[in-house]
């Protein structure tokens, strides 16, 4: 209207087609960014062939009801989150996990567990909505309704992550509050520079319109939001859910990050390697009492200790009443009259170190965790266990420190040689061990003191205090686990931590184009305001 009140009909033309242009490529920018978010919807097929009675009816998946049997054939996506309980199969999981090669799938051996406990399925029996099936046909258990899919959160919290602004975000928002109503001022008050400048109003008019247009913070405005939305949805693509744009910018910022040990940097399935008798304990007695405990646990590595009383004792494993669980440390109860405690080593060593002391000093070296069972008045044996680090470990932390991770922590609740021991096999840069979960959150606050951006890695459930004190709470395997996805800032769909390495990189990658777009825009804008001032014409300004 300016342009056309002043004649200049050209420039005003010009105008119009170059912001057409640029709107143009805003709105292909960040749709792009939200067609990767709604691909991922698409994931999820809108039927399903579901059991009622003998037959073998197809219904809408909404339809579905947890404890539905659904059958699913070859190379078909799967409609449900569940449980196989027929058939064998290879199951492409990278639509929702990430994971390049397909995994087997086995039917649940024991199906009233499955049904009771569903959160606690292996890995090798769950299936997850959206992902691929192989050649075999299966049949599956629903476990959740198709609006509570692990998918479906995937998808929701991925479009939620739009709305919580990154700190770059609020920085331009802040910008933008102060630099918007100058700007207007400023083009009201141009348009009588011509009482002060020896020219026509025509020209001070001009000039107004030049500054205006110079000074729109279209660049500005879209510089974060497009480049915070791609990160999300392609690290959403490849199994890594970021749930707000700033955790993709804290985490590309991040110089140390804290790790859990057990099912984090280690595989979580611990196995006994050394058992020791003590004060004439029978190794027998020793099972059964250790298996008495530790049946009401579900630690690895009360598994790991279950597991091998299983393979070894004869005979049946007596009741445990009064069962209690010692934060931390162990768990008690009574077994055949007697009070049993299962714990850690340094629980006993007040009470009974000159047994204990050399012992456990021996196996401690040897980098094995150990489980000490005892009774009010004497030390019944120990238990040695080891927990094997996972493969992919020491690949993934080289590649963290590749891509600017200084400092790489283990906290751990093992006794400091075990921590130090695993913590060299894997190439970590210190291990701190003998915490209880209240001294994993003080560790984080120290290393936040430290290193000033700190991020935790863990499973979600037992971290979870640890995680919500670092500036970035990063769970792994939490494909299978609602806690994870719920508590943690950045959810690593798959155990795999060649996956963290990806986040952080892809991070670094986006916080650079954040960085760059937002230098670019505002430099241009501190360019043309002068410019314009003096004289540049509103085409040159606009393009």
């Amino acid at each position: 209207i300016g342009a056309a009140a002043l004649g200049e009909w050209a420039e005003g033309a010009l105008l119009l087609v170059l912001f057409s242009l640029g709107h143009a490529l805003e709105h292909y920018a960040m749709g792009r960014a939200k067609k990767a978010i709604e691909a991922l919807a698409d994931l999820a097929p809108k039927s399903a062939q579901v059991f009622r009675g003998a037959e073998i009816v197809e219904v809408d998946v909404s339809q579905i009801k947890i404890g539905d049997r659904v059958s699913v054939r070859s190379n078909e996506r799967l409609p449900v989150d569940g449980y196989v309980v027929k058939g064998i199969s290879s199951v492409n999981q990278a639509p929702v996990t990430g994971e390049s090669i397909p995994v087997d799938k086995f039917p649940v051996k024991d199906f009233l567990l499955a049904e009771k406990s569903p959160n606690k399925i292996a890995a090798e029996n769950r299936v997850f909505t959206g992902t691929i099936n192989g050649s075999g046909a299966l049949e599956i258990i629903a476990t959740k309704l198709s609006s509570e899919s692990t998918l479906a959160r995937i998808v929701k919290l991925v479009s939620e992550a739009q709305a919580e602004a990154s700190p770059t975000e609020q920085f331009t928002k802040k910008i933008e509050r102060y630099f918007v109503p100058t700007i207007l001022a400023l083009a009201v008050l141009l348009p009588f520079a011509f009482l002060i400048i020896n020219e026509p109003f025509s020209a001070s008019f001009y000039r107004a319109m030049a500054v205006l247009v110079a000074a729109s913070p279209c660049a500005l405005a879209i510089s974060t939001p497009s480049a915070v939305l791609s990160g999300i949805a392609r690290a959403g693509r490849s199994g890594v859910l970021i749930k707000s744009g700033a955790a993709l910018e804290n985490l590309g910022n991040l110089t140390a990050i804290a790790f859990d040990k057990t099912g984090t940097l280690t595989e979580g399935k611990p196995v006994v390697t050394d058992v020791i008798t003590l004060n004439e304990t029978s190794e027998s007695d020793l099972l059964k009492f250790a298996a008495a405990v530790e049946r009401s646990s579900d630690h690895p590595l009360a598994k790991a200790i279950l597991s091998y009383v299983e393979n070894k004792l004869q005979g049946p494993v007596p009741e445990a009443t009064d069962v209690q669980s010692l934060t931390g440390k162990g768990i008690q109860a009574k077994v055949a009259g007697k009070e049993i405690l299962v714990a850690k080593p340094s629980v006993f060593m007040d009470k009974f170190g000159t047994t204990l002391s050399a012992p456990v000093k021996k196996l401690q070296q040897e980098g094995r965790t150990l489980i000490v069972v005892a009774t009010n008045d004497q030390v019944l044996g120990i238990f040695g266990v080891m927990d094997k680090p996972r493969e992919t470990s020491k690949a993934a932390l080289r590649s963290l420190a590749d891509s600017g991770i200084k400092k790489s922590i283990m906290l751990s609740g093992d006794h400091q040689t075990v921590a130090w021991s695993i913590a060299k096999q894997i190439g970590l840069t210190d291990a701190f061990g003998d915490l209880m979960p209240d001294d994993k959150v003080i560790a984080i606050k120290k290393l936040r003191k430290e290193y000033g951006m700190v991020a935790m890695v863990g499973d979600g459930v037992n971290d979870a205090p640890a995680m919500a004190s670092a500036t970035v709470g990063i769970a792994m395997g939490a494909a299978g686990s609602d806690v994870a996805l719920r508590t943690a800032d950045i959810a690593l769909m798959t155990d795999d931590l060649n996956q963290l390495a990806f986040s952080v990189r892809m991070s670094r990658q986006s916080s650079r184009i954040i960085k760059q777009n937002l230098w670019v825009s505002l430099g241009v804008v501190v360019f043309l305001l002068p410019a314009t001032i003096f004289g540049l014409g509103i085409g040159a300004a606009v393009a």
